[in-house]
């Protein structure tokens, strides 16, 4: 008897080659990464760091991190490098506490500017728990407000200042915030979760001549396994010779156990991919489909948060009738996977915001031009004329039971089945 559960990885499976993935944050990672991920690998426990392993029979895995460890130097240009963090999450909250104590004050970015949860955001994150934070927001034009950095970097005197972001469709001015930051004495993580790959393939600004730690999760654009990388720079050992050291203690035993050896495998496999000059040319495709995506959407008429993209992802603004909930649902629907999410200044809860988060990864991946991005706004424009009329009600107790009867319209509304169908044998060609 096959367990239900493989049934569920094939339905997973089609759902995958049959829509159009857009959620800027996933790829797909190649045979040999998933290969070294499902392998025998897992089944070792290695707590400890290369040839320092609190258990036996680590040889051969203290080969495989050498080697990841070393590719990724190699590949950022980099004196030291970590792989074991399990994700973005833990890795940056392993750089605060390795940094800052208890008190210390931290400047990240506004969630609901495009930053993350983990830089900072109050109250409910490791950062924002343990320390003082502040957090910086968007120009009129959604730009990163390099004048309120500033204004709040001298008044409050960080130890620590993130530049990074979630859901920002601009280049990062890495330079600019390392100038700040030089001023109040401030260390610097470069957080590029989102863009490492494009980085990799120069098609984004390479913040490590302009921070002292550089952190990346390993799937997104750099197209492997569910991990992270800690980073450090020749400027942060100048800053702190013991950084590194600091760094390593923090990830453990600060924040876990043993690696995660199958997918310490995965980064290395994938580190190995992005130094082709394949790679690098994916990396710019993304960055073209991105912009090509950006100008049909806005050729239909739909409003982008900043007017369009830099880099690989785009943020559609529907607060005039509070729709990203409904036009991301109403997109799953019809085989096109994006994700709802805040707009600057969101005038709805985080529950029912008013944009939905959409990129050019995945899709560039399996092969999509600039070409069949007019075809992509297309569909997506088909759905959101049918969303519109559903707006969400002002009265917040009157929310969920609107969305719920809204999801179970568009489970079976013609136009929504009507754009999967013509979405899956797209696909079905492409392959």
């Amino acid at each position: 008897m096959i367990d239900p559960i493989f049934h569920l990885i094939e339905k997973e499976s089609a759902r995958q080659r049959e829509g159009l993935q857009l959620i800027p944050s996933e790829n797909f990672a190649s045979k040999n990464v998933i290969r070294a991920v499902g392998s025998p690998l897992m089944n070792k426990y290695s707590e400890g760091y290369s040839g320092r392993r609190y258990y036996e029979g680590n040889d051969v895995i203290d080969e495989i991190e050498d080697i990841a460890v070393n590719r990724a130097k190699k590949l950022f240009g980099v004196p030291h490098v970590n792989v074991q963090p399990y994700s973005g999450s833990p890795a940056n909250s392993a750089v605060q506490m390795a940094i800052l104590r208890p008190g210390d004050t931290l400047l990240g970015m506004k969630l609901t500017s495009g930053g993350h949860l983990t830089h900072g955001h109050p109250g409910v994150t490791f950062g924002g728990v343990f320390f003082n934070t502040v957090q910086y927001g968007l120009t009129q034009d959604a730009r990163i407000n390099l004048d309120e950095i500033r204004r709040l970097a001298h008044e409050h005197k960080p130890k620590l200042m993130i530049i990074g972001t979630t859901a920002y469709p601009f280049i990062l001015p890495f330079k600019e915030f390392y100038a700040i930051a030089e001023e109040v004495g401030a260390y610097v993580l470069a957080d590029i979760s989102h863009v490492a790959g494009l980085v990799v393939a120069e098609a984004h600004p390479n913040p490590v001549p302009f921070a002292h730690v550089v952190m990346t999760t390993t799937h997104k654009t750099l197209r492997g396994p569910r991990g992270a990388m800690i980073m450090v720079t020749e400027k942060g050992l100048l800053k702190d010779s013991e950084l590194a050291e600091k760094i390593d203690k923090a990830v453990f035993p600060g924040l876990q156990g043993g690696p995660h050896d199958n997918v310490t495998a995965g980064i290395a496999v994938v580190l190995g991919e992005a130094a082709t000059p394949e790679f690098r040319e994916y990396g710019k495709r993304v960055v073209k489909n991105a912009r090509a995506l950006a100008s049909a959407l806005t050729a239909h008429g739909v409003k982008l948060v900043g007017g369009g993209t830099e880099n690989h992802l785009m943020i559609m603004d529907f607060s005039e009738f509070g729709g990203g909930t409904q036009v991301a649902y109403a997109m799953a629907c019809a085989g096109m996977y994006a994700n709802k999410n805040t707009v600057p200044n969101e005038p709805n809860s985080p529950f029912y915001p008013s944009g939905v988060r959409l990129g050019t990864p995945a899709i560039t991946t399996i092969g999509l031009q600039e070409k069949d991005m007019e075809k992509v706004a297309d569909w997506i424009a088909r759905v959101i004329g049918r969303v519109k009329t559903h707006k969400l009600p002002k009265e917040k107790t009157k929310r969920a039971e609107f969305i719920k009867n809204f999801k179970q319209q568009m489970r079976a509304d013609e136009l929504c089945l009507a754009v999967k169908k013509e979405v899956a044998e797209f696909l079905t060609n492409q392959h």
